[in-house]
């Protein structure tokens, strides 16, 4: 999960895990059979699933036939027994998405995407969350229902923003985001970067290392994301 999440509600842990993750492991119907993949995954600002597949793979010849997916998320690293550690599996529908805004919050997400987003043969699916099933160590197993796990507020205004802080945080303030990573995560490199904000923290990457960090109640505009985000930085420098 994530470095700072704390709550104990099963659906924040679980968008907590969900948001951190940067692969999973994909489940399709292969005529009736079940075929497990691994994929590269995003989320959007209410934590819905987000997939960029190419039309050539296996799993999006299965979607097409049958949408029904489940996904799970594994952040068991750094536990000597891997299973007490927390994942989770969600289960829902993959469905085809054209908004450019999604597309543009993956590429972010995994930059070397960027280099074949917008071939012909490579779609973005947005998963309709059913449920999700919970394991967040021994003897915390919850199922949660879709309209919990996702963010309940309203997003539309940030989402708007998003980008924009994302160039000004990169470009203007990136010594601020070294701060974040040194102060706050104790995580070494010259070249962390953000990946996205959204209502409920940041996501830093760093060559291939990622990380997340949480604000301390949600944020719904800029001017609440750029107070959250004074706040991160004077606690970096404590």
């Amino acid at each position: 999960m994530s470095e700072t999440q704390s709550s104990s509600d099963p659906a924040t842990l679980a968008r907590s895990l969900a948001r951190s993750r940067a692969r999973a492991a994909l489940a399709t119907s292969l005529n009736g059979a079940p075929y497990a993949s691994l994929v590269l995954f995003a989320v959007d600002l209410d934590a819905s699933p987000l997939l960029l597949l190419s039309d050539l793979a296996q799993h999006s010849r299965n979607i097409a036939f049958e949408p029904r997916v489940s996904l799970l998320l594994d952040g068991t690293e750094g536990h000597a027994d891997p299973l007490t550690g927390p994942r989770l599996t969600l289960l829902g529908r993959a469905l085809p998405t054209a908004d450019p805004r999604c597309l543009g919050r993956f590429v972010s997400h995994h930059p070397a995407s960027a280099g074949y987003a917008g071939f012909r043969d490579f779609h973005l699916y947005r998963v309709v969350v059913e449920r999700g099933h919970l394991v967040a160590g021994f003897g915390r197993i919850d199922w949660i229902d879709g309209a919990d796990f996702l963010l309940a507020f309203d997003a539309r205004t940030l989402a708007a923003a998003e980008f924009e802080i994302l160039r000004h945080m990169n470009e203007d303030a990136s010594h601020i985001i070294g701060h974040y990573a040194r102060g706050l995560l104790g995580r070494t490199g010259t070249a962390w970067r953000m990946t996205g904000i959204d209502p409920e923290g940041i996501d830093l990457r760093c060559d291939g290392e990622t990380a997340r960090l949480d604000f301390a109640a949600p944020v719904l505009t800029p001017e609440a994301a750029r107070a959250a985000l004074v706040r991160l930085s004077d606690a970096a420098r404590r």
